[in-house]
């Protein structure tokens, strides 16, 4: 069967489906089955081979009831993201490679009825009026839409999808990103309450990264996650209160900020706070949160290096308060975050911890940074492959209060 032969059976078997039952009487099951005598009678009298039949049914099954074409992309675990321009250009990244797929959606009106599904899910909802949407599906993947007429080219759907399994240090030992030492470190530091801030580019591994410090989380704490949209995978605690920011409705009222949720997180109790990833103004709520007793709190942020970082946070926190003098802004950022991790995605597409910085204190008017561990490409590193390791610097770690008053004697 030709592909163009296999596009047109799809599309007459659909349309009799949906002209003869009724889908909000059937069964999953009714409906694969209808869908399979419905193929039987297309094809009455010509070969298929089973195979092909049950690719038939998978198809118009995902067309009806699922996500149609992107089924089976979001079921294949190699791929990491998916980048739909329009109805008529997808891209994925495969094994960090940008691939062009040859497949299409039917046609813009079958993208968009897609589109609904998915933010209907997540209790979103996406239109003219509202054209920008991030959400999630069901199995924590991110995805962001954009609708036109903000989009020239069509609805623009970008889905980053996640491990169904949660990841932990042991996985990033594996895959190189740190050495067992180095997770040993970091564990000392979330149980010492640390602030941590995880930086790095689109695609660096922030995300990831932060799943994995989390499991470093005792057991016995109260953990507040807030974000966007929810993704985080903290499996091991069970006092876990999850948030999430809601867009206004078409009548523009009812939104939900990051920074509403940090400022209703500190009423209920929290040991911890985590918060996805901070972007605007709710930064100076956190760095407040972290100044005020609550420890322990991590977060991710966009900056292309542990410096870029203390300036994105001057930013963010400005635009919340605009009449902070600088001075006091800088002196609040040094005093309540105590490690930066900068994450890098490199030339060979691998993803690395590039610098664990200790923020020292605040001092003539600047903020001193005191790297600890810092990546060193070695010999064997060529234009296609990178190859190195986190290595210790000569600097002593200054401020330890935090390990000492949880008992460790030891040298970091």
């Amino acid at each position: 069967m030709t592909r163009e032969e296999q596009i047109q059976a799809i599309d007459t078997i659909r349309k009799k489906i949906l002209e003869d039952i009724n889908l909000t009487k059937v069964t999953d099951e009714g409906l694969e089955e209808d869908i399979r005598k419905a193929i039987d009678s297309f094809f009455q009298g010509q070969y298929i081979s089973i195979g092909e039949k049950a690719d038939l049914t998978d198809r118009i099954y995902s067309s009806i009831r699922g996500f149609g074409l992107l089924d089976a992309i979001i079921n294949d675990d190699t791929v990491t993201e998916v980048m739909i321009n329009g109805a008529d250009e997808i891209f994925i990244e495969k094994s960090g490679q940008l691939l062009h797929l040859q497949d299409k959606f039917e046609s813009e009106e079958k993208l968009q009825d897609i589109i609904q599904r998915i933010v209907a899910l997540a209790g979103r909802e996406v239109n003219q009026a509202n054209p920008i949407v991030d959400t999630r599906l069901p199995d924590g993947s991110r995805v962001n839409v954009v609708l036109p007429p903000i989009s020239l080219k069509g609805p623009i759907v970008t889905i980053r999808k996640f491990s169904k399994e949660p990841m932990t240090m042991e996985k990033l030992i594996t895959y190189g990103s740190i050495t067992p030492q180095i997770a040993d470190i970091l564990k000392l530091f979330v149980e010492a309450k640390f602030n941590i801030f995880i930086c790095g580019g689109t695609g660096s591994g922030k995300t990831t990264f932060l799943n994995a410090l989390s499991n470093f989380i005792p057991v016995d704490e109260r953990v507040i996650t807030i974000e966007d949209s929810a993704e985080l995978q903290i499996v091991n605690i069970e006092n876990l209160v999850s948030l999430e920011t809601r867009n206004a409705n078409t009548a523009g009222v009812g939104a939900v900020t990051i920074r509403d949720l940090i400022k209703s997180a500190l009423r209920m109790r929290p040991d911890r706070i985590v918060v996805g990833e901070v972007r605007g103004a709710e930064a100076l709520d956190m760095l407040q949160a972290m100044n005020t007793g609550h420890d322990g709190s991590l977060s991710t942020g966009h900056a292309n290096s542990t410096r870029d970082m203390l300036s994105r946070l001057e930013t963010m926190v400005l635009t919340g308060a605009e009449g902070l003098p600088l001075t006091a802004v800088r002196q609040q950022i040094a005093s309540a975050v105590d490690i930066i991790i900068h994450l890098s995605r490199l030339r060979d597409h691998s993803r690395k911890t590039m610098e664990i910085t200790e923020v020292v204190k605040y001092e003539n008017g600047e903020i001193l940074l005191n790297p600890l561990y810092v990546f060193e490409e070695d010999e064997n590193s060529t234009i296609e492959k990178v190859s190195g390791s986190l290595k210790r610097t000569d600097n002593e770690m200054k401020n330890d209060f935090k390990l000492r008053l949880m008992g460790y004697k030891g040298k970091i």
